[in-house]
């Protein structure tokens, strides 16, 4: 089979994980500390503090932003379910925008149409990698007094131009899922230069615990949100393969994209003209004739393992019996969902497999 993905992961990590087992300090810790660094390095930002997951990042953010119950957050119409989850676990509503088709992130000009007076915030998210329109999104945010979040969960590395995205808006969020160009198994990353954020989620992500002078006190009802140590050594090793591994999915990238330009049932995705794309995801539309599903299960049958790129929250159980949103407005995000298909990509892929996918796409009926 051809796996869909597959984490970059040697014997440099299991010598790091075999390290740390043997210093019996297994819990947040020093590796942890390192791994902080060197991101805080890479992004340029003030702060970067490691959480145990990414969905746990734009939880704190949340938190740390006072977003309260009954406050508004714009939220992308096509993305995980957890961009929009965490929003009613502080008790908010979660406004969602469509999308625009050619880059499945959210399109800045239907954003002012859906801000409220309760509107509070916007989530941001930089879907498969590919860079949001940053500078049209903070102008809004500008003119409405309204935070930023970005969630970045697979974008780590990608540019708006010529800066990394996490670190325009209030508070950028990082995915360190094996899905993701680099992995600690599950992990998180916070960005910002706020002291005051990065203050309040640092207690927040440990019970609520402020250190002075070796003494802690609760200060916050906080959570265990902590990364371990061990996925911090994972951490530490795999950013020095981050670069390496974005050049070899963006070849990867380009191979795709001049082998199935000729498919015409296919809409395939583009490098955006103002930023750097770090392919997290090779997601492509199929035509509307095509039924998507059974596409998925010819190809597996065929020993090649796709899926679906991400859906259209809206449509999600719990959001159609909470706010029941008229359809109509997330046509783009709909479409995305029921005609979107993730196909293999990673490190591990050789010509002759992709070679292989594209044949089998081609032939396909």
């Amino acid at each position: 089979m051809i796996k869909l993905s597959v984490p970059d992961l040697g014997e440099e990590e299991i010598q790091e994980i075999k390290k740390v087992l043997e210093s019996g300090w297994l819990v947040q810790g020093e590796k942890v500390y390192e791994l902080e660094n060197i991101v805080r390095s890479y992004l340029g930002t003030k702060h970067v503090l490691a959480v145990s997951n990414g969905t746990a990042a734009l939880h704190l953010s949340l938190i740390a932003l006072d977003i309260k119950p009954e406050d508004e957050v714009i939220v992308p119409g096509f993305t995980f379910p957890a961009t929009a989850n965490v929003v009613e676990l502080v008790g908010a509503r979660s406004v969602f925008v469509d999308i625009e088709l050619e880059t499945f992130n959210i399109d800045p000009l239907k954003i002012e149409n859906k801000i409220t007076p309760k509107t509070k915030a916007i989530i941001v998210v930089h879907e498969f990698g590919y860079p949001a329109k940053m500078e049209e999104i903070m102008n809004i945010a500008r003119k409405y007094n309204l935070k930023v979040i970005e969630d970045a969960a697979c974008a780590l590395g990608s540019t708006y131009k010529d800066q990394k995205v996490g670190t325009i808006g209030d508070i950028g969020c990082f995915s360190l899922h094996p899905r993701k160009n680099i992995t600690t198994g599950e992990g998180g990353l916070i960005a910002t230069d706020n002291d005051e954020i990065a203050e309040k989620i640092t207690m927040l992500r440990n019970h609520g615990i402020k250190i002075v002078n070796g003494k802690s006190s609760f200060e916050l009802a906080g959570f265990n949100y902590r990364l371990t140590n061990i996925q911090g050594a994972i951490g530490v090793v795999q950013m020095k393969k981050l670069e390496r591994i974005i050049k070899e999915r963006q070849n990867i990238a380009n191979i795709y994209k001049d082998r199935l330009r000729k498919t015409n049932w296919l809409k395939i995705p583009q490098e955006p003209t103002y930023g750097r794309h770090i392919w997290q995801t090779y997601h492509v539309l199929v035509d509307d004739k095509i039924n998507r599903d059974e596409l998925i299960k010819y190809l597996r049958e065929n020993g090649i393992e796709t899926n679906i790129g991400a859906y259209a929250v809206p449509t999600e159980p719990y959001y159609v019996r909470k706010y029941n949103y008229p359809l109509d407005e997330y046509k783009n995000s709909i479409k995305s969902a029921k005609s979107g298909l993730a196909l293999p990509l990673h490190n591990k892929l050789k010509d002759e497999d992709i070679e292989y996918i594209c044949k089998k796409l081609e032939e396909y009926k």
